[in-house]
């Protein structure tokens, strides 16, 4: 095994973990706390892309374009909160997935409008261009760029949650939102707040995977999937399960991709090694959710006090 790949694709992994978890972060927070599907969330991602890509093209400053993809996804996600989501808290999670479900549809059909059909491209800042030295072996700037971002975002937001008084009454909001109420809490705000904050998550995810995909409508609902997968197998509602399980499941992603169609090429042909490996690469993942579920259906994070 050439060791030189091995970490390249160990830092890719964790690379895509980090962005599953900037993704996965703002459904957990929005799904475990306040107890809202949300399958629009993809949408936000793909929200956050266009508008960074579209900021970045039009103004060259990629700070910029990070900032109006988080404004950009946080608005929405509040015009979300407020239209749809208040008027179902009280409802079934099947209503929920069926109204967010028909706006996933509606945004996808949106940005056919705005943007068009064909993907939308746009590339590394050049200051960001380039390679570094990570434990011997050539590394894109930006890609680890991404993963220190990523692992920033972990930390505030777990000591958001469970630190600060925001934290404190978003938690005791969502065991008991009538006492917190009645102490003086206004609950639809922390509401609003916390959906805002999983919204502008999602953005930032959507603008840091721009450079690096074709930025296209239905770009989210893929990688909404995987963000469903990760909040299960870490424990729905966990920062710290989001996290783990993200950099989990993407490193168990990147190196079966790699690794199995060479493995299955002993037995197999080249072709049916690479169809077969890349298919049960994709499969990995949801085995580990099975395997989760069966023996810790709360997830890998999550304790339950019997």
């Amino acid at each position: 095994m050439d060791s030189s790949l091995f970490l390249s694709q160990l830092l890719n992994g964790l690379q895509l973990g980090v962005l599953l978890f900037l993704l996965s972060s703002g459904l957990t927070l929005i799904f475990g706390i306040m107890n809202f599907i949300n399958l629009a969330h993809g949408s936000l991602y793909m929200i956050g892309a266009f508008v960074g890509a579209a900021s970045y093209n039009a103004s060259g400053s990629f700070l910029f374009s990070i900032a109006a993809a988080i404004a950009a996804a946080a608005v929405v996600g509040v015009l979300i909160e407020h239209l749809v989501a208040r008027p179902l808290y009280r409802y079934d999670h099947l209503y929920q997935v069926l109204a967010t479900f028909g706006l996933m549809m509606f945004f996808n059909e949106l940005a056919i409008v705005i943007w068009g059909t064909r993907p939308y491209f746009v590339t590394i800042p050049e200051t960001l261009q380039g390679a570094v030295n990570v434990f011997g072996i050539q590394y894109p700037l930006y890609r680890l760029l991404i993963i220190v971002v990523g692992i920033a975002v972990a930390f505030g937001a777990w000591f958001l949650i469970q630190k600060t008084r925001f934290g404190m009454l978003t938690r005791a909001g969502t065991s008991n939102a009538a006492m917190v109420s009645v102490l003086g809490a206004n609950i639809d705000l922390l509401k609003k707040v916390l959906f805002m904050l999983g919204a502008g998550l999602a953005g930032l995810a959507g603008t840091l995977a721009g450079p690096l995909l074709s930025v296209q409508s239905g770009m989210g609902d893929p990688v909404l999937i995987l963000a469903l997968v990760v909040i299960v197998v870490g424990g729905i509602g966990s920062i710290r399960g989001a996290l783990v399980s993200a950099i989990i499941i993407a490193i168990i992603d990147t190196l079966g991709r790699t690794y199995l169609p060479t493995l299955l090429a002993f037995v197999l042909a080249p072709s049916a090694a690479n169809t077969v490996g890349s298919a049960v690469a994709s499969m990995l993942i949801y085995l580990l959710m099975a395997f989760v579920l069966a023996f810790r259906p709360h997830g890998l994070m999550v304790s339950v006090k019997r």
